[in-house]
């Protein structure tokens, strides 16, 4: 609830709009029932045929400004409900954007989406629900009970018993409601990682055929989310029921009641009619708070699970006001006796003692058996992931002491899986530098080998790319995924198996074009063929997560046991 009010409490301007909306609303619908009782008492009874026409008129401009009061309030609550699920998706994204590999591994995925959307849209609905509501409620019920006290204190305590009852009911629906609530939830997320597993594996699935396997999946979560949600709405449906049930007991004691008194002339029609009318707004704002009660557990676990992912302290800080954003040096690469190990698994480091140095201007490449720890290494640089001892130094810096911004500014990172968005081709080559001319890209083109496929697009650079990348070949978006890290110009690229989805020849031109173009910068590659690597100026050779060679092509077939069956594996008899 804490998060609700924080959100709802920034548009006071709107709150304060709203209750004015609730006040005049509130005075009006108790308004019109004492014009009636006027009506029925001194106009009908009486005869009194002007003053009849006065008071109808009366009551006409009484509800059309009622109908303002109400637009006004419902304007207001929207504007509120609106702008506090924008504020906490906007929070929500900016807050999963800091996070490191390490809260994304304790968050999953789908249930990110589903706190992003889904418990979003249920604090929104449950806000509009809570500001009309919260506020009409006690106001309406107060000024009812003050009304039908005035009028007979017969009628006042009738109505009171029922009070405890409606409460009673309410919390109990609520109570009972709140497990299911939570569990629906947490199916939901199920739900939604089975979808994203089933679209974005689709051809996998299809290649093993598998469909009847996915859909067996999916039915299976579906249903418990059925049942799930069955047995909630089957407690949240005897409300309405039982609400009624209690009114209308109401409304029948309070005609026998009146009638009564009516009989032994205690009490005119009027009085009686205006009663009854006090009576149904009482309830139905009972009705309407009891709704809330229905509609509080689900989103206090929304609620609760969004704060969960608020609250998340990221695991690699910003340092966004003391972090170092400038250098004297530039390209230097030094990891000093740097072990690694994964959080929650610290008795089994994949990196253990690694130190070498990279200068502006070298190639430095990984090479190792997979899983021996090249792409974990790499990822160290830009702090995807924190060392457990050690240093890692980025011009002489260590890259904990950066502003997190400034550090990933010296990098271009080229995962071996291209991930491509949404838009042009253009767009996502200015991923890294979004005012970079239309002579850069076509540069970064030609050196990824790009420019020809891009060349034969009917809009070139303007083309359109798909979600994921979907209308482009596997070697396609991996050269726009290295053209995209060219663009940057940065000091120090870092190619994590990027050239994989390339053929011999394309992978040999683009690495002699690198070597000619990017003379400066320092470059380091990971990689699984020797023909990538070999005319790196230093060759690292991983086993186990441990350095076992250091040296060139030359150096380390002829010492190093490891590289020379790796490239005994690859290359010819003459090659070697």
């Amino acid at each position: 609830m804490k998060l609700i009010l924080n959100y709802t409490w920034r548009y006071k301007h709107y709150l304060l709009l709203s209750l004015l909306g609730v006040a005049g609303f509130v005075a009006i619908q108790i308004g019109v029932p004492t014009i009636l009782k006027d009506i029925i008492n001194d106009a009908l009874l009486l005869n009194q045929p002007v003053l009849l026409n006065r008071l109808v008129l009366l009551m006409v401009g009484v509800m059309v400004i009622g109908l303002g009061c109400e637009i006004c309030m419902s304007y207001a609550n929207s504007r509120i409900a609106s702008n506090v699920i924008r504020d906490i998706r906007n929070d929500q994204f900016i807050k999963t954007q800091g996070f490191s590999h390490s809260e994304y591994d304790q968050f999953s995925v789908s249930s990110l989406i589903t706190s992003t959307t889904s418990d979003s849209y249920q604090i929104m609905v449950f806000v509009q629900t809570m500001l009309r509501s919260a506020l009409i409620t006690p106001v309406m019920t107060i000024s009812g009970f003050i009304m039908i006290l005035n009028n007979n204190p017969n009628l006042f305590w009738v109505v009171t018993a029922s009070v405890p009852v409606l409460l009673l009911g309410m919390f109990t629906i609520s109570r009972k409601s709140r497990p299911y609530s939570k569990q629906q939830q947490t199916t939901l997320d199920k739900i939604n990682l089975i979808m994203r597993e089933g679209l974005s594996g689709l051809r996998v699935i299809r290649a093993f055929g598998n469909e009847e396997l996915q859909n067996e999946r999916f039915e299976e979560v579906n249903e418990t989310y059925c049942g799930v949600s069955k047995r909630m709405f089957r407690i949240v449906s005897v409300t309405q029921p039982g609400f009624f049930l209690i009114f209308n007991t109401m409304i029948v004691i309070v005609l026998w009641l009146g009638a009564k008194e009516i009989n032994q002339s205690t009490m005119d029609v009027g009085t009686l009619s205006a009663s009854i009318e006090y009576i149904f707004h009482i309830l139905f704002s009972f009705m309407m708070l009891a709704v809330l009660f229905v509609m509080y557990p689900r989103a206090s676990v929304s609620a609760q699970r969004i704060q969960r992912v608020l609250d998340s302290i990221p695991s690699i800080g910003e340092n966004l006001e003391t972090g170092i954003t400038k250098t004297d040096k530039k390209g230097y690469i030094t990891f000093e006796n740097v072990t690694f190990s994964y959080p929650g698994s610290p008795e089994e480091p994949v990196l253990k003692n690694i130190s070498f140095t990279a200068e502006p201007g070298q190639t430095i490449a990984f090479i190792g058996s997979t899983g021996c720890g090249k792409t974990t290494l790499v990822q160290l640089i830009p702090r995807m992931y924190d060392v457990t001892s050690g240093r890692v130094l980025v011009n002489g810096v260590d890259v904990r002491e950066y502003n997190i911004h400034a550090l990933r500014d010296k990098l271009s990172f080229i995962p071996q899986k291209a991930q491509l968005f949404t838009g042009t081709i253009g767009e996502n080559l200015r991923f890294g530098k979004p005012d970079a001319s239309i002579e850069e890209l076509k540069r970064a083109a030609e050196i990824a080998q790009a420019a020809d496929f891009i060349s034969k697009k009917k809009d070139g650079f303007n083309e359109m790319i798909t979600e994921g990348g979907s209308n482009l070949s596997g070697g396609q978006k991996q050269r726009l995924a290295i053209a995209r890290g060219i663009v940057k110009k940065p000091e120090i690229y870092i190619f994590d198996d990027s050239f994989s989805a390339l053929d011999y020849a394309t992978d040999l031109k683009l690495r002699t074009r690198l070597r000619q173009e990017i003379k400066n910068a320092t470059m380091l590659i990971v990689a699984q063929r020797i023909g990538t690597i070999r005319h790196a100026d230093k060759i690292i050779v991983l086993n186990e997560g441990r350095i076992v060679g250091q040296g060139t092509h030359e150096e380390l077939m002829k010492n190093c046991d490891v590289y020379y069956d790796i490239a005994a594996s690859q290359l010819s008899k003459e090659e070697l």
